[in-house]
């Protein structure tokens, strides 16, 4: 019985006064988040396997590329995406070698095509670990037109 008062009060916060489905914002539904980040490698040649959940369409919308920066917002290395994910999610994918110490504390972030940054990502260094990490909005945004740059989306 209290599942059904759940169920009931959830459908019923869902809709609007008139009784309509209401919607996320679009620029919620189409951010990017690291979901993972896992290292291995030596001192200034570090592999980093990041995990990002992404609201990929296909080549209208897809996460185009997770980064590591940081604190300051210097990029430091940049893991293009060649293509989208749209039935692979959450996905993994590899990069590296990043060139910092084990006690740098860096900044890992995805990007989307069609929406920019998204804003959950994760901070920490290589021998303390890494935690999830609310971004501020803007944070190092001018890293955007920064090279390397995707070329295109090939799926």
């Amino acid at each position: 019985m209290k599942m059904m008062i759940f169920l009931f009060a959830a459908f019923i916060g869902a809709c609007d006064q008139d009784n309509t489905n209401v919607a996320l914002s679009p620029d919620v539904e189409a951010k990017a988040s690291i979901v993972s980040v896992v290292t291995s490698g030596n001192e200034n040649e570090y592999t980093f396997q990041v995990g990002v959940l992404s609201p990929d369409t296909g080549c209208e919308q897809y996460a185009d590329w997770w980064e590591v920066i940081s604190e300051d917002g210097e990029l430091l290395y940049r893991r293009i995406l060649a293509h989208s994910h749209v039935n692979e999610q959450p996905f993994v994918r590899s990069g590296g070698g990043v060139a910092i110490t084990a006690a740098t504390v860096v900044i890992v972030r995805v990007h989307m095509n069609s929406s920019g940054y998204g804003m959950i990502g994760y901070k920490g260094s290589i021998s303390q670990g890494f935690e999830e990490f609310e971004i501020a909005e803007g944070f190092a945004s001018e890293l955007e037109t920064q090279t390397p740059l995707p070329d295109g989306c090939a799926f």
